[in-house]
């Protein structure tokens, strides 16, 4: 599957941005981006992110017969794949010429730089020999592929352990770990790589291009150096033109990143080292970040002891001793409980006091009590209809066979019994305050 290409305005854009010394993750032109190794619970197996780009790095052995110009030498192998899993573009089975290039950059890297002590690698001369295969799989594709598979490889090669071999005679016995410790590799020095990307015929400079710059960029130089300056390997394509200034200027650039990233590796080793030492957990699942839900986890807050006893006697005597009786609750209504007094409830009280008072200063008055006036019609079947003029709702009543006279009589009745009860509610109310 072919890549998507850049369109016009994407190109111009990127290069405009170059132009001003921008880019487009926010960094400046000679940062490199984050750089993260994890090692797995075997030896010589670790992963390097720089940015998004990631790679995984295998270290494995096996004996088998040396080379006949070389019988005492060891072999060291390198295979790199490009798997579709990281970019689209790539295509499993078949090596495009991207995938040539960088097995080549990383055997010129590696294997010719002489950073390995082949000659330690030796069991028996001209018959046994350790052949060292260092597999680098890129997982993640965004770009500067080559310095991240240099570092992932020089890491897993110092984190590689062997097994020890014993020679009886004509055998030889390879001991397991539980039988004796693992012995770790002779290396000599760690060469990494750094890629510079030129663009507008070498006018910008960048170091640790991304995917996107890749695109648009003009030629690259890749310098693979160790900490001491010395120059591995140096590679250009792209068929552009460099000066010998600009060669100068990329070299010493590259030496600084150089010694940054080798210290970065040597405390990633060490921090391992200490970790299987000490017997805590390692390997890839323990670095990954643990994204998990801690809305409902507390930590535990450290409780000095000492002197608890006398603390405790000093705040309760600061303390008032408690109330010994407790209120009773008062039921207000069936199902319902209150311990305490709580308050009363005032709704509509005022409006009642007020009618009542009324009520008694006309009966002390003496005056004749205001009957609503009413009229009465009766109807052809001796129906009695009394309606009322009052403000209120009309009230049609009804009566069969009943009079006036005795209705009247039984309306002042009721009206007699209402103000005696209005005057004794009054009187208890006066009496309870």
């Amino acid at each position: 599957m072919r890549e998507t290409p850049l369109s016009n305005c994407e190109r111009q854009f990127l290069l405009k941005a170059i132009e001003e010394k921008k880019r487009l993750d926010g960094r400046q032109t000679y940062d490199y981006r984050n750089i993260k190794i994890t090692f797995g619970t075997d030896y010589g197996c670790c992963v390097v992110d720089v940015g998004k780009t990631r790679v995984l790095a295998q270290v494995s052995c096996e004996l088998v017969a040396p080379k006949d110009n070389r019988p005492t030498e060891g072999i060291m192998f390198i295979n790199l794949e490009l798997s579709p899993m990281a970019s689209p573009a790539f295509e499993s089975g078949r090596q495009s010429e991207l995938h040539v290039t960088l097995n080549r950059l990383l055997e010129r890297c590696l294997r010719n730089s002489k950073c390995l002590d082949t000659e330690s690698l030796c069991v028996v001369s001209g018959e046994k020999v350790w052949k060292i295969r260092i597999d680098v799989h890129v997982l993640n594709h965004d770009g500067n592929i080559m310095d991240a598979a240099s570092i992932a490889a020089i890491t897993a090669l110092c984190h590689f352990r062997r097994p020890d071999v014993g020679i009886q005679g004509e055998e030889v016995t390879i001991y397991t770990p539980e039988e004796r410790d693992l012995i770790p590799l002779s290396i000599y020095h760690m060469p990494v790589s750094v890629s510079f990307s030129f663009f507008q015929q070498g006018t910008f400079l960048l170091v640790d291009p991304c995917e996107r710059e890749e695109r648009v960029m003009d030629g690259l130089l890749v310098i693979a150096m160790n900490k001491h300056r010395e120059i591995c390997s140096i590679q250009s394509s792209g068929g552009i033109m460099l000066l010998k200034e600009q060669v100068l200027r990329c070299s010493k650039i590259a030496s600084v990143k150089v010694c940054e990233i080798t210290e970065l590796i040597n405390k990633a080793l060490e921090n391992d080292r200490k970790v299987r030492k000490e017997g805590g957990k390692f390997g890839f699942a323990e670095s990954m970040a643990k994204e998990r839900i801690t809305a409902l986890k507390s930590e535990i807050a450290p409780v000095e002891m000492i002197d608890i006893e006398e603390k405790a006697e000093d705040i309760i005597c600061r303390t008032g001793a408690p109330c010994d009786t407790v209120p009773s609750p008062v039921v207000r209504a069936p199902g319902t409980g209150q311990v305490g007094e709580g308050l009363q409830n005032a709704w509509g009280l005022d409006e009642m006091e007020e009618e009542e008072e009324e009520e008694e200063d006309d009966i002390e008055q003496g005056g004749p009590e205001k009957q609503p006036e009413s009229e009465t019609i009766t109807s052809k079947k001796g129906d009695v209809v009394v309606i009322s003029d009052s403000e209120e709702e009309e009230v049609v009543i009804l009566h069969q066979g009943v009079e006036v006279k005795d209705f009247r009589e039984e309306m002042s009745s009721g009206q007699k019994q209402a103000t005696s009860a209005s005057k004794k509610k009054k009187k208890k109310r006066k009496l309870a305050h």
